[in-house]
């Protein structure tokens, strides 16, 4: 492993062990230097690899943010989230979803394949449940990216900003996800059936876990 790519891989695990989330800011370029004991040089290195796979975004004078770089008008979502409910936010998630796992597995490359690879592994790994749905979140954001179009990447961040704003009420009677997790099993599915390029299963494995997903936060919901 290079360098850069040793380096990138640690920012990588300090994002997600100090549970940064979507849109959050990492500390300036001149703490993190100072954390991982690198020349300034080495670290823009290692976060412009970060941001070339979508995994940050940074912009002059703000500092560097966690996740892809926004494409949306972060206002308008805002009010059309106090405008939607949670089943009308399933209903499109149900529409959105399947079909970008289905392009994905025709369209993905390389590095989509092991970003996908690496979020499902986070997520049967993760300590606690923010962990997890840090993991999970970005595992359905790998996914939408290597479906490789981008208006329905487009469409899938603004529901996922919305969705991030709606408070789901689920309870959590364990610390984090136990080993049998029925979610891991699912994200298998779509995993390998976008790895083998089978877009008819890999469409069918999203559809079958949303629908887990929701069967168990809706009753909780009403």
């Amino acid at each position: 492993m290079s360098e850069t790519n040793a380096l990138a891989d640690q920012l990588r695990k300090m994002i997600v062990a100090q549970k940064y989330g979507l849109s959050d800011r990492l500390p300036p370029e001149r703490e993190l230097c100072q954390a991982f004991d690198v020349t300034r040089h080495q670290m823009r290195t290692a976060l412009a690899s970060l941001e070339k796979n979508g995994l940050i975004w940074r912009h002059v004078g703000r500092g560097t943010f966690v996740g892809p770089r926004p494409v949306l008008n972060l206002e308008e979502v805002a009010y059309l989230s106090e405008l939607v409910s949670a089943e009308q936010i399933v209903t499109v998630r149900h529409s959105i979803e399947p079909e970008l796992a289905r392009l994905a597995a025709e369209n993905a490359n390389k590095s989509d394949l092991v970003r996908i690879r690496d979020c499902a592994t986070g997520c049967t790994q993760a300590a606690d449940w923010r962990g997890y749905e840090a993991w999970d979140t970005n595992l359905h954001l790998a996914i939408a990216r290597a479906a490789h179009n981008k208006l329905y990447l487009y469409f899938f961040e603004t529901l996922n900003v919305v969705r991030r704003g709606m408070v789901w009420k689920q309870t959590r009677t364990t610390p984090g996800p136990a080993k049998d997790y029925c979610s891991f099993e699912q994200h298998e599915s779509i995993v390998a059936a976008i790895e083998t390029g089978d877009a008819r299963r890999a469409k069918k494995a999203m559809s079958a876990h949303l629908k887990s997903v929701y069967a168990r936060v809706f009753p909780e919901m009403r």
